[in-house]
């Protein structure tokens, strides 16, 4: 519980530095949305993506450490038997 919670903000906080970093696009309405209420859709649904791009990496991340760790236990294991 505590692991997906600090997923949850360490995505959140990836996904406002995304937002912020996207200011030079959006700070003059001079992409392709016309109306700053159209800015504020894309905005919001472009950083509930990003939380969950992130959240879905960082488990991707956790599982292939946890596998490269089995590996190579499973790897140590066979040397001291032989």
């Amino acid at each position: 519980m505590a692991q997906r919670l600090i997923d949850v903000v360490l995505s959140a906080l990836a996904g406002l530095v995304s937002v912020l970093l996207s200011w030079p696009y959006w700070r003059s309405f001079s992409y392709w949305a016309e109306s700053p209420g159209m800015w504020r859709v894309y905005m919001v649904l472009g950083f509930v993506l990003a939380v969950y791009v992130f959240y879905v990496f960082l488990g991707c991340l956790r599982t292939l450490f946890l596998h490269d760790a089995l590996t190579r236990q499973a790897d140590s294991s066979k040397e001291g038997q032989s």
